[in-house]
């Protein structure tokens, strides 16, 4: 079935009552098209660098200057967080209007115009892209800003055009089984204005959006649709579980929900096939994986669970929880078109939500990492620091880490400062208390670059984020060559020790694609071990390590220490 025929049966799907009339006259305003350039599956072979644009180094000008680094450290993918306009209660997540990015960020004034935007923006995806750098940003499909011009008409007593384009209710008594997704930070997901209520599943002063509404899904497509013909790669869908509400559910989930997303996939892919859709799903890999369709929602999304779960197994010296997490049992398998994004950290905190981490792993890892009684977040559900933090500024323990989710799974994100042990920024928390009046401890991982100090730190050789910065970008540049990391199978192996016992304390696997084969191996643990070779009767070539040394036919690893071998 065609893009448009697609597009008219889910419209029937959201809309039963409708006619098709309103989605007619916006088919008829596409004019499709299809860039050469980009193979629809890039996102396969990249390596992702998530960063704030102003925080990185001031605004576009000032990234497009650093993109030479950048690429030096073998990425191939930008995730801009968010970059459109915003009165930044919530980073940029409180989006107050679609189509323009803060004139900030472009070094432009408050009343440039939006072709003075796509001037300068545009210059930079084409610096980014001659030097094969994709770009993708976030964009917030759940919610808006409540000083989106939508909300301000909305809440107004006339009736407007955009009066429906929210969730109002009299009394606060529907939905009243969705759960608190800020607990501890918002006491409900009804909010009073006036003598109405508002739903929304953030903080207060972002409201749901109302696809029940499908002036709502069209403007929302035509926003996405605009920033692809600008020349946007792809797009972080942010919080896309909770965009269809039904009374008496939990309201996560739904299949209409499921729907509105194969609308946006289809719109995208009939003007221009290739443009990422990313889930961002908070949830279990099974029901990860729908976000997924069959080939006909998103591209890609989070490993959520796999991320704590690589915590766990460091903090434990043992690789079964990561082993059973990408099991059959809870990791289906996914489409050949389709990818996991593994991350160990990004601009939030290090999950534990109980959607798809046990209280007893929370606990656990909460009580292994959480450092500091100042990191904790969502009430013992998530711990708010750096990777460098959590990992007591261990480099081996950082390098392992990286090693790991380098190595593991899909496409890799890189948070950035991660690559030189940023540690957490707490000039950066207060100021942003201060602004939003919400004590979010998520603002420690965030935080500012500064240049100069960051320049004179890797210069010197021992010191801490010149060492990290070392044995990280080298691990990047390797990946970077080398398809099976990104497209290969993944096959555990088990590995026996000194004692011809198989040992739990290590974590290996195969990653094999055509006729590359890569061997990994991982000491979990804080012991030297001494291993046996997995592979006596063949060469294996070192692509990376830290901590090791072959020893006759014995493979050493000391404490956290791993190497990836090029089987030939």
């Amino acid at each position: 079935m065609n893009n448009s025929l697609l597009l008219h049966d889910y419209w029937k799907q959201l809309y039963p009552e409708l006619s098709s009339q309103k989605l007619d006259e916006f088919l008829s305003s596409l004019q499709p098209r299809k860039d050469d350039h980009l193979p629809d599956d890039w996102y396969k072979d990249a390596i992702v660098y998530s960063l704030y644009v102003d925080l990185y180094n001031v605004d576009f000008n000032g990234l497009a200057d650093k993109l030479d680094y950048i690429q030096n450290l073998g990425v191939n993918c930008l995730w801009l967080l968010p970059v459109l306009e915003s009165p930044m209660r919530d980073a940029g997540f409180d989006i107050s209007k679609y189509d323009r990015i803060r004139p900030e960020l472009l070094g432009l004034a408050p009343e440039s115009t939006k072709e003075d935007q796509e001037l300068v923006f545009g210059s930079f995806l084409k610096e980014a892209h001659n030097r094969g750098i994709r770009v993708i940003f976030d964009v917030a499909i759940n919610h808006t800003s409540d000083e989106h011009p939508w909300f301000i008409e909305s809440k107004r007593k006339v009736v407007n055009e955009f009066s429906d384009f929210y969730i109002w209710r009299d009394k606060p008594n529907e939905y009243l089984d969705a759960r608190l997704l800020f607990k501890g930070i918002e006491d409900s997901n009804w909010e009073k204005y006036e003598d109405r209520y508002y739903f929304h599943r953030f903080f207060s002063f972002q409201p749901d959006l109302n696809y029940r509404n499908p002036d709502v899904l069209l403007a929302m497509t035509r926003n996405m649709l605009y920033w692809q013909s600008v020349g946007i790669d792809g797009f972080r869908a942010d919080a896309i579980p909770y965009l269809w509400k039904e009374d008496g559910t939990d309201c996560e989930n739904l299949d209409l929900t499921h729907t509105i997303v194969k609308f946006f996939r289809a719109a995208l892919d009939y003007v221009n096939p290739g443009t990422l859709l990313l889930a961002e799903a908070c949830q279990k890999p099974k029901e990860v994986v729908k976000y997924l369709g069959d080939n006909d929602e998103c591209h890609a999304a989070y490993h959520f669970p796999l991320m704590p779960m690589i915590f766990k197994s460091i903090a434990k010296g043992d690789s079964q929880p990561i082993r059973n997490t990408l099991s059959s049992d809870v990791t289906p398998e996914i489409g050949q078109e389709n990818q996991w994004f593994s991350f160990l950290r990004v601009h939030d905190e290090l999950s534990l939500e109980l959607v798809y981490v046990s209280e007893e792993d929370r606990k656990y890892i909460h009580e292994s990492y959480c450092h500091n009684p100042s990191w904790n977040f969502r009430v013992g559900e998530g711990i708010s620091a750096r990777l460098s933090e959590l990992m007591n500024r261990d480099i081996n323990k950082i390098s392992l880490a990286y090693s790991i989710m380098l190595t593991l799974l899909g496409t890799p994100v890189v948070y950035y400062g991660d690559e030189f042990g940023k540690l957490n920024d707490e000039k950066y928390y207060n100021e942003q208390i201060k602004l939003t009046g919400k004590d979010d401890t998520r603002f420690f991982v965030r935080g500012r670059i500064d240049w100069d100090e960051l320049d004179a730190n890797l210069k010197d050789e021992d010191n801490f984020h010149s060492q990290v910065y070392k044995i990280i970008s080298s691990m990047l540049n390797t990946r970077k060559d080398h398809s099976a990391f990104g497209r290969g199978d993944l096959d555990f192996v088990n590995v026996l020790n000194a004692k011809g016992e198989q040992e739990n304390k290590v974590l290996s696997y195969f990653r094999t694609h055509g006729d590359e084969k890569i061997l990994v191996i991982n000491n979990l643990s804080s012991e030297k071990l001494v291993l046996s070779n997995p592979l006596p009767e063949n060469n294996l070539a070192v692509l990376n390590m830290n901590n090791f040394l072959m020893d006759d036919d014995s493979i050493v690893l000391q404490p956290n220490g791993f190497v990836w071998f090029l089987v030939v």
